[in-house]
């Protein structure tokens, strides 16, 4: 009988505690898939900011292939320490001009050294993977002016503009248009940056190269352009390869959620217009020169990847395509003129592909975009706020550009002596060769 009653005693001990246990499990079962989720989307997160960062090293490879050896190294630290202060001044200042709560109507003002929690964001992921995931596409915007004023800025110049550029005129931007400012509530779209990261850049750009002027040797007493080559157009194609790789990170990234099925159409448009952009360039140089121009090619896929970034997620794979092949023939038509009209020295097609194709590919937003857009019946309305939001990005980073080159050309100076260019900037600014040991000489004939 005791047997039996303890055997009891057990079944219903065993019964009593799994019956205690369901609710314990069925109350942790979203937190655990919560958890989950967030755990995807901060790895997701911080693997594309990682591509996003990989990114500097495709634009020092761009700029030093494009252009020439003696100032290889000079371009290579020039890419290092705008990321590296670029960091820092965007920790201390710009993300909370971004991203801190608007009282002044244009841009943040709190969170100052990351003194808020930043709750009024509603992220879903922890502030500082966030953080991280825009620190690095603030230093992208830098980046993107100096391929534009290479071969002939003292450096100290370019330390002091490129910590304005990521303490203020990137944010200001980013905080119209991503950080609940007057154009995000407007409706604009810019999903991954063609206007807030690209043509910020590339308009600073176009400033920075008006200002400085020409490298010596470029036009003639006529005005007629002279190609200047790049030394090693396989460094430069290097560069296209790792930051076209690194743009599976910059856009689909920009989620900020792993969990979210768009990733894959986003990626899968980011590739299409990247790969139409650089056949159409193919195509259309193949017609204009008689040849396939190789480093007008090279842009072109960046050009389409440039174009795509504000749409890439609001299009579908035939707009995507579209709007990138349209790229691909507006960097020929920009470089020219620019070069030749304009008489503005950029060596790496760096307004064009930023500035320019960036503009183009926020405007094309209001056209392409499937839901909204001028072609599949949403009017004009979205088109007319991409346009308002293009020009007036435009206003504000011409004008502060203008004011802070301008500053710096009356003070310290833009450019080097003319000596120090023809010499090279590599010994000039830094005492020292890229390509040290190496010694060009003429080829040999065998008779």
């Amino acid at each position: 009988m005791k047997t039996k009653s303890v055997k009891k005693g057990i079944i219903f001990a065993t019964i009593t505690a799994l019956l205690l246990a369901i609710p314990g499990v069925a109350l942790g079962a979203d937190p655990t898939v919560e958890s989950n989720a967030i755990a995807i989307d901060t790895i997701w997160t911080l693997i594309s900011g990682f591509l996003v960062f990989f990114m500097q090293a495709g634009f020092a490879m761009v700029e030093a292939g494009f252009t020439r050896a003696k100032n290889a190294g000079n371009i290579i630290m020039k890419n290092l320490m705008d990321f590296s202060i670029g960091s820092i001044i965007y920790w201390l200042f710009g993300f909370a001009i971004m991203f801190g709560i608007d009282k002044a109507g244009l841009f943040g003002t709190t969170g100052f050294g990351m003194s808020d929690t930043f709750e009024h964001l509603g992220l879903s992921i922890p502030l500082p993977a966030f953080l991280l995931f825009q620190t690095v596409f603030a230093a992208t915007a830098a980046t993107i002016v100096s391929g534009a004023m290479a071969e002939r800025t003292k450096f100290v110049s370019y330390m002091i503009y490129s910590f304005v550029i990521s303490a203020v005129i990137y944010p200001v931007v980013g905080h119209w248009i991503w950080g609940g400012g007057w154009l995000m509530e407007r409706g604009m779209i810019d999903f991954a940056g063609s206007t807030v990261v690209h043509s910020v850049g590339g308009w600073a750009a176009l400033i920075g190269a008006l200002l400085i002027g020409p490298r010596v040797g470029k036009y003639t007493k006529d005005g007629k352009s002279h190609a200047i080559p790049g030394h090693n157009i396989t460094l430069g194609a290097l560069g296209v390869f790792i930051l076209w790789f690194g743009w599976f990170g910059f856009n689909p990234g920009s989620t900020l959620s792993g969990t979210n099925p768009d990733i894959g159409k986003i990626a899968l448009n980011t590739n299409l217009a990247a790969a139409a952009g650089a056949a159409m360039t193919m195509i259309f140089t193949w017609f204009k020169y008689k040849k396939p121009d190789v480093s007008l090619t090279l842009n072109g896929a960046l050009a389409g990847l440039v174009a795509i970034t504000a749409g890439c997620l609001a299009v579908n794979p035939l707009g995507a395509a579209v709007i990138g092949a349209l790229a691909g023939i507006l960097i020929v038509l920009s470089v020219e003129f620019i070069d030749q009209v304009l008489k503005i020295d950029d060596p790496v097609g760096a307004i064009s592909v930023h500035g320019v194709c960036g503009c183009f590919g926020t405007i094309m937003v209001g056209a392409f975009a499937v839901d909204g857009g001028l072609l599949y019946g949403g009017g004009s309305a979205l088109l007319i706020t991409q346009i308002i939001g293009v020009a007036s990005v435009f206003a504000w980073t011409a004008v502060t550009s203008l004011v802070l080159f301008g500053i710096i050309k009356a003070t310290l100076g833009l450019r080097v002596s003319e000596e120090e260019e023809v010499r090279g900037l590599d010994i000039g600014e830094h005492g020292m060769e890229a390509y040290s040991g190496f010694e060009m000489k003429a080829p040999s004939v065998n008779l």
